[in-house]
């Protein structure tokens, strides 16, 4: 765990508390740091160059977000991946994809429309070098762009509750053997129905894409491998 933490440069604007949180979802949601390993305050501060105290706060921040469990006399540990959980926030997630793609389908500006066949374009590009960082980022970036083509301010707000888990179950999904590949057939198909303003279609398409992501999810954690 310890190299795999850097040193926290201190010349942002944030309170320290808040770049210690940053620093460490990110390391959570990237995988550095693995489900169930534990969370040492000391080792983790000496390592990102900070006191205990922002650690202290960051970690109870994210056992709030759900990314981290205390056990009693034992200390605090990157929450696991359950089957529950998965298929809990999976459960919620496919019904929100699916009304923001059917509502896309209906309202979405030419602008959007263009921002969602360049993402593709780079999706395309991104799988020559299977780079799972580079395509979670652009994964996101492609569905934030469905979120705002629903013109559905509140939806946007729901799928936002669920970004963290949303987030670390993305890169886990995209890490399965050919999902690069799927991922960017199911985008392209969803994003064509988006432009023939089939609504009903980009719905049943946004669902499988889900589906898809949630079996592939499911199948890497019985694997034993999150």
């Amino acid at each position: 765990m310890m190299e795999r933490m850097v040193p926290i440069k201190l010349d942002n604007y944030k309170p320290l508390r808040e770049i210690v949180f940053e620093h460490l979802r990110e390391a959570i949601l990237s995988g550095r740091l693995k489900p169930g390993e534990r969370l040492m305050e000391v080792q983790l501060a000496e390592e990102m160059g900070v006191s205990r105290t922002p650690v202290r706060e960051a970690i109870r921040k994210l056992e709030l977000e759900g990314l981290a469990i205390m056990i009693a006399r034992r200390g605090a540990y990157v929450s696991d991946l359950s089957i529950k959980d998965i298929a809990e926030t999976f459960e919620i997630r496919t019904a929100l994809e699916s009304l923001a793609a059917g509502l896309a389908a209906e309202r979405i500006s030419p602008e959007g429309l263009e921002q969602l066949e360049r993402i593709l374009v780079q999706i395309g590009e991104c799988m020559e070098d299977e780079n799972a960082d580079r395509l979670a980022e652009l994964d996101e970036r492609f569905h934030a762009i469905l979120y705002a083509a629903s013109r559905n301010q509140r939806l946007s707000q729901i799928v936002s509750n669920l970004r963290e888990q949303i987030n670390r179950f993305r890169k886990t999904s995209l890490s399965t053997p050919g999902r690069f590949r799927a991922v960017f057939q199911e985008h392209k198909r969803i994003t064509e129905a988006i432009s023939e303003g089939n609504s009903a279609l980009a719905q049943a398409l946004a669902k499988e894409h889900m589906e898809n992501a949630e079996l592939s999810i499911m199948e890497w954690v019985k694997d034993g491998k999150a």
